[in-house]
């Protein structure tokens, strides 16, 4: 335990921590990890595919269908981390069997047809009003359920802590760069937006014209996919671009 925290400390980026987390728990038995957090979910709706973070070891064309085709949407265990906090063995989907949507008993046909029939899933605790991640621990193909729930049964205390200290670490990195990823001068103008500073401001501060910081501005609110520039101060935030020390 005291080596993986080490290896989480000291990892300065996500492939870095996603790999020393997927050795861990692999020597646990858990050799495929689905790792999902949400910052813009609603009521009805997990938000905008472009906003989620994704982290996965699985390879194939499961991910494509699974995450591109929207499967995600009707995952039992999906359904589930929406609705409680804590950890879930797999078992939970033949329990409630008979209460299942058709849209969830495809996805269940689904991952089976992929290997996918045993496992636990821990949900974290919301970071914020619209925020949700949950992690899928996945064993071997062939693996029973019944082995998987004894493995939990001796170790899943220390599992459950070391995927905690996994998520409270993503929520300090920046996302992977799965997207293009801002400049460090638009990283600091919309830093200076976010501290409350005018166009005039900024252009001070960084010794450049007002008519150049908006064009950094515009280029971020593009990057990020976004109309506004308080809504880019925010989207840069929640990914951790912005108000972070350098390398």
């Amino acid at each position: 335990m005291l080596d993986y925290v080490e290896g989480v400390i000291a990892s300065t980026n996500m492939d870095e921590l996603w790999q020393h987390h997927c050795d861990a728990m692999a020597s646990y038995g858990f050799t495929r990890l689905l790792y999902g957090m949400a910052s813009s979910r609603s009521r009805s709706s997990l938000g905008a595919r472009d906003d989620f973070l994704i982290l996965t070891n699985i390879v194939g064309d499961y991910m494509d269908t699974f995450v591109n085709d929207g499967l995600y949407l009707h995952a039992p265990m999906v359904r589930w981390a929406t609705e409680n906090s804590g950890s879930c063995s797999w078992s939970w989907i033949r329990e409630h069997a008979e209460a299942l949507t058709s849209k969830e008993r495809e996805v269940v046909e689904f991952n089976t047809r992929h290997g996918l029939t045993a496992g636990l899933s821990i949900s974290f605790a919301e970071t914020g009003a619209r925020g949700i991640a949950a992690i899928a621990l996945i064993p071997d193909e062939g693996v029973p359920q019944s082995d998987v729930d004894a493995i939990w049964a001796v170790k899943g205390s220390e599992i459950e802590a070391m995927n905690h200290v996994l998520h409270l670490k993503i929520l300090t990195l920046p996302y992977p760069n799965t997207r293009k990823p801002l400049t460090k001068r638009q990283r600091e103008a919309l830093e200076w937006v976010g501290e409350g500073k005018t166009t005039q401001d900024i252009g001070v501060i960084m010794g450049l014209t007002p008519a150049t910081v908006e064009k950094h501005l515009r280029l971020a609110r593009e990057t990020l996919d976004v109309e506004t520039t308080a809504q880019a101060v925010l989207k840069a935030s929640l990914q951790n671009q912005i108000f972070r020390i350098e390398g």
